[in-house]
Formats: structure tokens, C-alpha cells, sequence
């Protein structure tokens, strides 16, 4: 444990759960002063107990920690914010979980972050109001990936360092950024990507969220973006990740749905 303290106030994110005996719960948090932790929030499962619903994913709260043997123990918390408006939404919650899974896959229980802290809690606030979705997740993987010391090389060639020519070029998630036409061509793993979505994410890893969401890509250049974004976080875990899928998986329903509804008004 990051603290020698036997106990802590501290605010948090609930990132996930999972139950544990008859009415205890087992929680991973993402804390302002201690970073990633494991904590148990003890009858949280019985009916009258008054923690269960300050501890749901992507809830922000405040705790007491007190120190067990293995593991925190919550004695006491409070909600600070629930998110409600992203809730109400099936594809903004399939967003926050996203964005929950990829902080939760990348760090380990290694102490304070307080920049990660932060970034993970405006992100939650941005996916709560209007802010499109799509930019806002976008903007929150580049700045994360600086954070974690992964940012991608966007504006020299990864491998001969020469400056990117505004054209068409290639991106490898091995090489850690883009690639000039010369080296990408025929290099495995590269993939192609245009000079829109490029200028896109270049604008997005020197500029503070304010400026960046002035953006406007088109709908085909967010989803080149998101391919590539995936690609490259995937390569960097070596594994996949599960929320995407539910993101396309309600993307696509709706898109059915709103086909289905505009038939129906054709045929009125």
C-alpha cells in the first residue's frame, strides 16, 4: 500500500466491483492521493446498507480508508458526483466504461497521480454535459497516453525522424507513431492514415481541451481517428479491450433504428 497511514480521507472514482462472500463487495479505485487501490466495503450487499449506492462504477466519491491486513477497508463514504445525465444514455455509458477500462488496464497500484486524477475526472464531467462524445474520448486517450509516457510520434517519421509532409502518410503502433510514405510503405504493421485525421490528433496532443474542442472533424475522419487510436492502445496492452465492442454494438443498434423510423416516415 502506497500509505504507511492507518486510515485516509481521500476523494475517488469507483472504476469496478466485484462481490465478495455473502454481503461484502471488493472495489478498485482511483484515488486523488493514493492512485490505484483495491478496497473492501464490508455488508455493502445487505438490503439496509447505506455505502451501495455511493459505490457504483464511474461514481466519484469521498472516502474513509481505514488499513486492513490485505486490503482497504471503507468505512464511510459520500457521493460527490453520480453522472447522472451519462447514465440516462446507453451510448454514453458504454463511452464512461471505456474510458474507466482503459485507466483501469493501464496502471497498476503504484501511488498518487494526481494529473491522471484530474483528467480522469474532467473526462467523466465532459461525457455528463453536452461535449460530443466522440471528441471528448479521443482527446482523453491522447492526453492519457502522454501521461503514461506512450504519446505516438505525430510530427516527424518515427523511423528516418524526417518532418511529415502534409500528405497522406502511415502510422505504426511498433514504430510509436507516424511513418513518411518511404519507410510505411510495405513495413508490417503499418496502416494507412489520412493527412485530416493526422492534423486532427496532432491538434489534440498540443492543445488544452478548451482550443481542442473547437474541432470539427468530419463523421469519417473521427471514425479513422478511433480505428487508429484502437490499434495503437491495443498493441500497447497486447490485448483487447471490451467496451468498444459495446460501443458499436449501440452505435449500430441505433443506426438501425433510425433507418427503421425514417422508412416508416417515408411511407407516411
Amino acid at each position: 500500500m502506497p500509505t504507511r497511514e492507518r486510515s485516509i480521507r481521500t476523494e475517488a472514482v469507483v472504476l469496478k466491483h466485484s462481490d465478495w462472500g455473502e454481503a461484502d463487495r471488493i472495489l478498485w479505485l482511483f484515488s486523488r492521493e493514493l492512485g490505484k487501490v483495491k478496497a473492501i466495503a464490508k455488508g455493502v450487499r445487505k438490503a439496509r446498507s447505506r455505502k451501495a449506492g455511493h459505490l457504483e462504477p464511474f461514481t466519484r466519491v469521498t472516502l474513509m480508508l481505514a488499513r486492513g491486513r490485505d486490503l482497504w477497508i471503507i468505512t464511510q463514504t459520500e457521493t460527490v458526483d453520480a453522472y447522472l445525465q451519462l447514465r440516462e444514455d446507453l451510448m454514453q455509458v458504454g463511452y464512461a466504461s471505456y474510458v474507466i477500462e482503459l485507466l483501469d488496464r493501464f496502471t497498476y497500484e503504484e501511488g498518487e497521480n494526481t494529473p491522471l486524477y484530474s483528467l480522469l475526472v474532467d473526462t467523466l464531467h465532459r461525457l455528463d454535459s453536452d461535449e460530443d462524445p466522440s471528441l471528448v474520448v479521443r482527446y482523453y486517450e491522447i492526453r492519457l497516453l502522454d501521461h503514461l509516457g506512450y504519446r505516438p510520434l505525430l510530427f516527424e517519421c518515427s523511423n528516418c525522424g524526417n518532418e511529415i509532409k502534409p500528405e497522406n502518410q502511415y502510422f505504426s503502433p511498433a514504430a510509436g507513431g507516424v511513418l513518411c510514405p518511404a519507410c510505411g510503405k510495405g513495413m508490417h504493421g503499418a496502416v494507412p492514415v489520412s493527412i485530416d485525421a493526422l492534423r486532427f490528433l496532432r491538434h489534440f496532443q498540443r492543445s488544452g481541451y478548451t482550443e481542442a474542442s473547437r474541432a470539427h472533424p468530419s463523421p469519417s475522419t473521427f471514425h479513422e481517428m478511433e480505428v487508429l487510436m484502437q490499434h495503437y492502445l491495443t498493441y500497447i496492452l497486447e490485448r483487447g479491450l471490451n467496451s468498444p465492442g459495446f460501443i458499436r454494438e449501440v452505435r449500430e443498434r441505433r443506426a438501425e433504428y433510425e433507418a427503421e423510423r425514417n422508412k416508416e416516415g417515408d411511407k407516411g
